[in-house]
C-alpha cells in the first residue's frame, strides 16, 4: 500500500536536509548545498558532493546554500534541490507522487511558508504540509505534546534557533532567532582573523567548533592546530587555538541564544512554569551538541536542560511520526496544498 501512497518527511535545514520515510526511517542526510555553473546556470551537484566544492571551486562554478536563516533565499535552486532529494529518497521507479511534510522555522511568515509548499509541489510532491520546527522537534524527541502540560523545546540548527513552549499540541509561547550554528562558525573565523591575522574557511571554522568548542570555559582546555592564510604575507601558516579562545569568540552569539530562551520563559504563563522547572528544557538540533551547552542554559536561566537522544534527527523523526498520525497532529499543521 505504501508504494501507492508514498509519504516523505523533510527537515529542510540551512545546513543539512534530512529525509524520513515512514517504515524505513531516515533515508537521507545531506548538506543543503547546490553547485551551479555561472556560465549557463546549470546545476552541477547537490548535497554532499556540492558541499565538498565549497571554497574549492574555479571561478565559473559556485557552490552555495539556497536557504538562508532557515528560509528560502533562492527559490529555483531550492526547488531543484528538493526534487533531487525526493527522487533520491524514493528511487527512480516511483510512479506515484508522494505526500510531503516539511519543517519550517517557528517565526516563518505566511509568504515564506507558501514558498516552501510551492517549492515542494513543483519538486514533485502530490500534496505538501508545513509544520513548525519546534513542534516537530518535540514530537521527534518523544515529548507527549498532546498533554495539557507545558514542555519547552529549543531547536538549534544551522540557520535558526527556535524556542517554544508547547501544550495540547499547540505553541503557547515561542521565538525564532536567526542565530545558530552558522553564526557561531562566522564568529570563530572573525576571531581568528582579528587575533591571529589568519584567514580560514567556513568548513575549517565548523571543524574547530566541533573539535575544541565549548559553551562555557574549561579548566582543562583542548588544543588544536589550525592552518590558514596569513593576512599580511598571503602565505599559508598555522596557529594554535585553545577551547577558551573559542568560548570567547562565540560569546556574543551564545548570549543571543540565551536571551531568546529567557524571553520565552518570561512570556510563558505561570501555570506552565512549574511544568518546565520539573521536566527541564529539551535541546535538539545539531548545534545543541556543542560541549556543555545544557550547563550554560542552567547557569543563565536557572532551569536544567538536557540534549535529546539523536538531536540531529529529532525534527525529521517528528515529520515521520506526524505524517503517520495526521489526525492527531492536525492542530500543528499550518499549511496544506
Amino acid at each position: 500500500m505504501a508504494f501507492f501512497n508514498p509519504k516523505l518527511g523533510i527537515d529542510l535545514g540551512t545546513a543539512n536536509t534530512l529525509v524520513f520515510v515512514p517504515g524505513r526511517g531516515v533515508v537521507l542526510n545531506e548538506a543543503s548545498v547546490v553547485a551551479i555553473s555561472e556560465v549557463d546556470k546549470r546545476i552541477l551537484a547537490v548535497g554532499a558532493r556540492a558541499k565538498e566544492m565549497i571554497g574549492r571551486t574555479p571561478s565559473e562554478i559556485i557552490a552555495y546554500r539556497p536557504l538562508k536563516d532557515g528560509v528560502i533565499a533562492d527559490y529555483r535552486v531550492t526547488q531543484a534541490m528538493l526534487r533531487y532529494f525526493i527522487g533520491k529518497a524514493l528511487g527512480r521507479f516511483q510512479l506515484f507522487r508522494p505526500e510531503v511534510m516539511v519543517s519550517v522555522p517557528t517565526g516563518v511568515t505566511s509568504t515564506e511558508r507558501r514558498a516552501v509548499v510551492e517549492a515542494a509541489i513543483r519538486a514533485g510532491a502530490k500534496s505538501a504540509y508545513v509544520v513548525k520546527e519546534s513542534v516537530l522537534a518535540a514530537i521527534g524527541a518523544g515529548i507527549p505534546i498532546q498533554e495539557p502540560r507545558g514542555n519547552m523545546v529549543i531547536d538549534i540548527g544551522g540557520g535558526t534557533t527556535d524556542v517554544a513552549v508547547i501544550s495540547l499540541g499547540g505553541i503557547v509561547a515561542s521565538i525564532s532567532v536567526k542565530c545558530a550554528g552558522d553564526r557561531l562558525d562566522h564568529a570563530i573565523a572573525d576571531y581568528i582573523k582579528k587575533t591571529h591575522n589568519l584567514a580560514i574557511g567556513e568548513k575549517t571554522a565548523e571543524d574547530i567548533k566541533i573539535a575544541i568548542g565549548s559553551a562555557v570555559p574549561l579548566d582543562e582546555e583542548l588544543v588544536m592546530n589550525v592552518h590558514g592564510r596569513d593576512f599580511i604575507t598571503g602565505l599559508p601558516r598555522s596557529a594554535e587555538l585553545k577551547t577558551n579562545d573559542i568560548v570567547k569568540a562565540m560569546g556574543k552569539e551564545l548570549r543571543e541564544i540565551i536571551k531568546a530562551i529567557r524571553d520565552v520563559l518570561q512570556e510563558t504563563p505561570p501555570e506552565f512554569a512549574s511544568d518546565i522547572i520539573e521536566r527541564g528544557i529539551v535541546m535538539t538540533g545539531g548545534t545543541s551538541l556543542l560541549r556543555h551547552f545544557p550547563e550554560l542554559v542552567l547557569r543563565r536561566t536557572g532551569v536544567k536542560a538536557h540534549v535529546a537522544e539523536d538531536p540531529l534527527f529529532c525534527v525529521v523523526r517528528g515529520t515521520g511520526i506526524a505524517l503517520e498520525h495526521l489526525d492527531t497532529y492536525k492542530k500543528a499543521i499550518i499549511a496544506k496544498r
